[in-house]
């Protein structure tokens, strides 16, 4: 026998080497006194396996051994792991799987060693499963199989136990469903199905059983305190010994049980629900509800309506306050005017508080949902657009602005309260529809306050333009910033107007003249009457023409007397007193220097004044608190027949007097000029629309028209209707022959 030629090994002389190796290993992982493997007992081991599969055909045992491999994971289960795990019941039994579970890995490692030319070859070749595999797939099909149940039944019992409060081993089950996963092999289908599936059922029954219990005897804010802590519990239970892949689909099903199913009757609870917890201002339990519904798909939706509701209420109840409170005031006439302004005040101040307490509440409670500023802003809509003693908010929104911005408004301010007061007016008027018309009461209060030197800061004024024009676009503000700048260019011509008469003694009229010039297109339109001013004031208007000519020859002037003031000196028999009167009042007092008594109708023709513009001035001089004429028959009214004369007794304490006209309601002449714009703004929207788009039917033309229109007024569909009949009527559009609600543009 030559070197070369190696002793045949038989499968069975092999297999019993192997198979005292086989036992050494296990007697080594049930404990038994047994040394370590050393590596000369290793090699033989691998030598042998490696002869008995390299060996010529017959004696290429390679199959068999595989075969074996397998065979002693089997023996060695049924033989002494399935009989300890049998024996052994729920904690107990679950220690001892694990225990085996980590022997038997232990035990494929080393016998995939021993076998690792198996491996290496005759798997590769024959694309066999590997002994890793092969060896694990044992424990599988042999104990996994035979005790899943009984184990998935044990772990949920803990997870319960450890639900109501017990102490439980944590790590054992984190042990205990590595196996579920590993099981798997690189899958977690196992851990799924067997395991994860009953796990899911059991959570949903147990917290249904719980949530019953809970949603009966405990108030919302209890039953939420609760259900936060459950669920910080099973996620904390995930981190701890659940696979990852379970958190969301446990989460959702406690969620389910716990807040889904009651959402309706939690949040509706009568003494403790959503609304209670709005009007008691329970911030804290609001951002819990929040957090917990945050996550449920549509779980907001019932919150914000509720939260729209009980904000819709509170404003229609500050509506309803100030209603009752203006008719109040209206009966006990003699403050009435005073009171009712300061209540209208009062009760924007109110809105603006609301406005901010729930701004506050949809940013910290609500997390800045956009699902909440919607609500908010519905809500505002509704009582924001409702009249209130007969005015509108756009109305009250411009006169609370007036009452800040102008001198001596009752609100006593600091610069900063009022910058913050003017930011959250803007914002209001977001919510108000008739933009439009805010901008129209704004202007003509704006105008008096320019006109009349009223305004307390020309910084302020500034400062609530710009904010209104990044509210409300540029258009918005355009006449508004032009009347400031008028009235600046006015002083610069006041100065070069005084320069003018300093250069030209001949010219001055003798009498203190200031002029404020004014665009026609920015300001508010003002009635220009044609008065019959006294000689004195004729030459004033002269002379300032002259100089207006020397500045330019391309604009008219148009002087509004109704918008002057005068000084005059009264002198009456007790003391002399200064009047300041306006340009009509102090017209007809100088009618007096040349005649003791005048009738109505005299006064009337030598100052050629409307019937209305004379009564009110009359009135003012004669039936109010200032006498300074004496009416025959002493009345209050003033009517064609009456007569007038001097007063020569009158006096008063003071050495100057303001006497003002009766105040006159622009509020009618603002919507009709608010009315005529929006005539010729829908018109212009329906020209554009039509333009670009050439043939349009009726429904598509009006939709489009309110969507553009929209950001300044809420177009009426009626006006609508209305303009487009006029618009056909100029031919700018046609109706379709056949198709009368189809309409086409006319170039």
């Amino acid at each position: 026998m030559t070197v070369n030629q190696q002793k045949i090994i038989e499968l069975e002389e092999g297999w019993d080497f192997m198979q005292k190796g086989i036992t050494k290993l296990k007697r080594i992982l049930e404990g038994s006194p047994e040394s370590q493997f050393n590596s000369e007992e290793y090699m033989m081991l691998y030598t042998t396996i490696y002869n008995m599969c390299t060996q010529k055909p017959p004696n290429d045992y390679s199959q068999q051994l595989y075969d074996k491999y397998k065979e002693a994971f089997e023996e060695h289960i049924n033989s002494t792991v399935l009989p300890s795990l049998r024996e052994k019941h729920d904690e107990f039994m679950l220690r001892e799987l694990v225990k085996r579970w980590a022997n038997h890995k232990v035990m494929v490692r080393w016998l995939s060693r021993f076998f690792y030319y198996l491996d290496r070859y005759f798997i590769a070749r024959r694309s066999l499963p590997p002994l890793n595999e092969v060896g694990l797939a044992c424990f599988r099909d042999l104990v996994y199989q035979e005790l899943k149940g009984t184990v998935r039944d044990a772990v949920i019992k803990l997870i319960d136990q450890e639900r109501e409060g017990e102490q439980i081993d944590r790590a054992l089950l984190k042990s205990v469903l590595d196996i579920f996963v590993e099981i798997g092999m690189g899958q977690i289908e196992y851990y799924g199905s067997d395991f994860e599936h009953d796990l899911l059922n059991d959570s949903a029954a147990y917290y249904s059983r719980k949530a019953s219990n809970w949603i009966i005897e405990d108030s919302c804010p209890d039953y939420m305190l609760k259900a936060e802590e459950c669920l910080k519990k099973e996620r904390d239970r995930v981190s701890h010994y659940l696979h990852s892949s379970t958190e969301q689909k446990l989460v959702e099903k406690v969620q389910n049980e716990l807040l889904v199913v009651y959402s309706t009757q939690l949040l509706e609870k009568e003494h403790s629900g959503c609304r209670p917890l709005l009007r008691d201002d329970k911030v804290q339990d609001l951002s819990r509800m929040y957090r917990l519904f945050c996550k449920i798909p549509k779980g907001l939706d019932p919150i914000a309506n509720i939260f729209k509701q009980h904000v819709t209420a509170e404003g229609t109840a500050l509506v309803q306050q100030a209603e009752d409170a203006a008719s109040n005031k209206k009966t006990s006439s003699l403050q009435a005017e005073h009171t009712v302004g300061s209540q209208e005040q009062v009760f924007v101040r109110k809105i603006i508080e609301l406005h901010d307490k729930y701004m506050a509440y949809v940013n910290d409670c609500f997390g800045n949902h956009s699902l909440f500023h919607k609500a908010l802003k519905e809500a505002f809509e509704v009582f924001c657009n409702k009249q209130v003693s007969g005015c509108s908010s756009a109305e009250l929104l411009a006169s609370f602005c007036d009452n800040i911005l102008k001198k001596g408004g009752n609100e006593k301010l600091s610069d900063e309260a009022i910058e913050d007061t003017l930011e959250k007016v803007v914002k209001l008027l977001a919510h108000i529809s008739d933009k439009d018309l805010f901008a129209e009461f704004y202007r003509k209060k704006l105008s008096r306050r320019l006109l009349f030197d009223k305004s307390a800061n020309d910084d302020h004024e500034r400062l609530i333009l710009t904010k209104l024009k990044q509210q409300c676009g540029g258009q918005f503000t355009s006449k508004m910033e032009g009347m400031v700048t008028d009235l600046t260019l006015a002083r610069e011509n006041q100065n070069h107007f005084e320069e003018y008469l300093g250069n030209n003694p001949n010219a001055n009229p003798g009498i203190g003249l200031t002029v404020t010039v004014l665009t026609t297109g920015f300001w508010p339109s003002y009635k220009s009457s044609d008065l019959s001013l006294p000689a004195e004031m004729v030459k004033c208007v002269e002379v300032f023409k002259e100089f207006y000519e020397t500045k330019t020859k391309h604009r008219k002037l148009t002087w509004i007397y109704s918008l002057g003031t005068c000084n005059i000196n009264g002198k009456f028999e007790p003391k002399t007193i200064e009047l300041i009167v306006g340009t009509y009042q102090s017209a007809a007092l100088l009618l007096f220097n040349a005649a003791d008594r005048l009738s109505y109708s005299e006064i009337k023709t030598q100052l050629n004044l409307s019937d209305d513009d004379l009564v009110r001035l009359l009135q003012s001089l004669s039936c109010a608190k200032y006498k300074i004429l004496r009416k025959e028959p002493n009345t209050k009214t003033v009517t064609p027949d009456d007569y007038f004369e001097f007063n020569s007794k009158f006096t008063d304490r003071m050495r100057r007097i303001r006497i003002p006209l009766p105040p006159v309601d622009e509020r009618k002449k603002v919507v009709e000029d608010v009315d005529k714009d929006r005539r010729y703004a829908i018109d212009a929207s329906i020209v554009r629309i039509m333009k670009s788009r050439k043939v349009l039917g009726h429904q598509q033309l009006v939709l489009e028209c309110v969507e553009q229109l929209s950001r300044m007024f809420k177009p009426d569909f009626k006006a609508i209707k209305k303009r487009i009949e006029d618009l056909i009527t100029r031919d700018y559009l046609e109706r379709d022959k056949e198709n009368p609600n189809l309409f086409r543009y006319l170039a």
